[in-house]
């Protein structure tokens, strides 16, 4: 986990040197993480798409392969194969955003071991500090928060006590970002600060639910396969409500900036390999029908050929007819017997010799 928190602390805390804003910082914060896995995003949405343009194609081995799943089975990733799709490939990027909110989490729980990257006997120190002064040391998990706001609060007596230690502000837009919203309902106010971070995670749930509904629409699936998504559709959002309910405010922050960064993403690729994909069908018909005409021009041109090969032949003469032989029947007939004469008929055989 120190692989990912280090450097994502590190240009947390940069960018808040940069802008004096916690709230500033997510933002640009879940910017810059966007730009970072933005490559491999893309290439898990075309795949995506890509998948939902085979979902007819699929259904047709489906009908094909009823009675034989194996043979659906290779014929689908034969398919795969052919159209250079891997089914996985959109899954796995989708689910990024998940794998950066624990070690968000981790530098926003933490902010003086991670944030500021303090050691712990720094942290001790500024705790002996802070309970002279009046702090009373929770040891709970987000003693380091309440800690945090302490030193902000009495800045200027404890300006220098420790090497690298940071002035963290946590108010943004009259709303404290290190408040959770079950916390503020506990002791509810009808203050834009209590009214707002309790809005956070009822904010994110509504936009979550907006970027998921346009990635269904932009995904190219076919009817069943989104209602089979219908449940995670429905799961994201709840998760980010109770996320959001649970975590410090902050962590809201980047959630609400984070759908809102995915709804445009996932809107502008939707569009943009829409119009990719039916280029291409375009394209792959036309090539299609240019072979078709091509195969029918070039049986023109071999039945032209033959022809003339044929015209080139020299003419046979014509045969003559055969001269009719005389029927036996005929020559051997006498009255109504057409066979009454032998071969050695003589007409005067039996005459009398004079």
């Amino acid at each position: 986990m120190n692989i990912i928190t280090v450097p994502f602390a590190a240009l947390l805390r940069w960018l808040y040197e940069f802008t004096s804003s916690y709230g500033v910082s997510i933002i640009l914060f879940a910017l810059v993480i966007k730009l970072i896995f933005f490559p491999f995003q893309l290439k898990g949405k075309k795949g995506m798409m890509r998948m939902g343009t085979l979902s007819k194609k699929q259904q047709e081995l489906q009908k094909q392969y009823a009675n034989n799943q194996r043979k659906y089975q290779e014929e689908v990733q034969k398919l795969y194969q052919e159209e250079g799709v891997n089914p996985m490939s959109g899954c796995l990027w989708s689910f990024l955003p998940l794998l950066i909110l624990m070690p968000l989490y981790s530098i926003v729980y933490r902010p003086i071991t991670h944030f500021m990257g303090l050691s712990t006997e720094a942290m001790e120190t500024l705790r002996e500090t802070a309970v002279g002064l009046g702090f009373t040391a929770t040891g709970g998990g987000y003693e380091q928060i309440f800690l945090t706001d302490f030193i902000h609060q009495n800045w200027d007596k404890f300006q220098g006590t420790v090497e690298g230690l940071i002035d963290v502000n946590f108010s943004f837009l009259g709303l404290d970002l290190s408040r959770t919203p079950t916390s503020m309902l506990g002791s509810f106010t009808f203050t834009w600060g209590c009214i707002g971070v309790v809005l956070i995670p009822i904010v994110a749930a509504a936009l979550q639910l907006v970027s998921t509904m346009i990635m269904t629409r932009t995904n190219g699936q076919s009817p069943e396969q989104n209602r089979q998504m219908r449940t995670m559709n429905l799961l994201m959002p709840l998760m980010s409500l109770w996320f959001c309910f649970t975590m410090p405010a902050a962590m809201g922050v980047y959630w609400i900036v984070n759908s809102v960064f995915m709804t445009i993403q996932e809107g502008t690729l939707g569009r943009y390999y829409t119009k990719k994909f039916q280029a291409e069908e375009e394209e792959r018909q036309a090539k299609k029908e240019a072979a078709r005409q091509l195969r029918m021009e070039e049986a023109k041109q071999r039945a032209a050929e033959q022809r003339e090969q044929e015209a080139k032949k020299p003419k046979k003469q014509p045969q003559k007819a055969p001269e009719k032989k005389v029927s036996t029947n005929e020559a051997g007939r006498i009255g109504d017997r057409p066979y009454a004469r032998g071969r050695s008929y003589k007409e005067d055989r039996y005459d009398t010799k004079e």
